[in-house]
């Protein structure tokens, strides 16, 4: 959509003298700005619509190239291309950018989501796995006799050592040894445990 521009050289020039025009741009010069924008903005939009696929992202993409053809206009040579070819380039690269961009940002939502449904897996997981460890623990203890019951408890779950179980149950050091291995082999077979 082509806007009316006051007369002037920059309002007059066609698009064949772009490099021109280029030139008045890279002064600052704004209605050489306008003519070029009307110009080059369907080719931009046109370029970042293939790309993009997008319209909204592709119109801020446009924009964007826009605004960096009025930045770096004093950059163009007329030698290496001509005006169109510069702002297409500008453009496929601005738009191939977005795209990447937009990708990776997805990439790191699938990870992250991915790191989070795993974690909250593992952890029901282990929580399951313990409770149902403990009840097979507590139901196998209640199959030992009362002095390797007592005994084990102290020593794995009160963390004493052989000779303070002993101690605590006034029973002889080697007793509570023997009670103590009887007691873990019958709490291993009752788990299902093999060696």
């Amino acid at each position: 959509m082509n806007r009316p521009l006051p007369s002037g050289s920059a309002a007059h020039a066609a698009p064949a003298d772009l490099s021109e025009v280029m030139q008045q741009v890279a002064r600052g010069d704004k209605q050489a700005f306008s003519v070029l924008y009307d110009a080059l903005a369907p080719l931009v939009f046109g370029i970042a619509v293939k790309v993009v696929r997008d319209r909204a992202q592709s119109e801020e993409v446009a924009q964007e190239v826009m605004i960096d053809l009025w930045r770096q206009a004093a950059r163009y040579r007329p030698d290496a291309g001509s005006v169109a070819t510069w702002a297409a380039t500008v453009a496929h690269r601005r738009a191939v950018d977005r795209v990447r961009s937009a990708q990776a940002a997805v990439d790191r939502d699938n990870a992250q989501a991915a790191r989070e449904h795993r974690t909250a897996f593992d952890e029901v997981a282990e929580q399951v796995e313990t409770r149902l460890e403990g009840e097979q623990v507590r139901r196998c203890l209640r199959g030992l006799t009362e002095l390797q019951h007592q005994a084990v408890t102290l020593a794995y779950y009160g963390g004493l050592t052989y000779r303070e179980v002993a101690q605590a149950l006034r029973t002889p050091l080697p007793t509570i040894k023997t009670r103590m291995r009887d007691g873990l082999i019958r709490l291993r077979d009752c788990m299902g445990v093999t060696t």
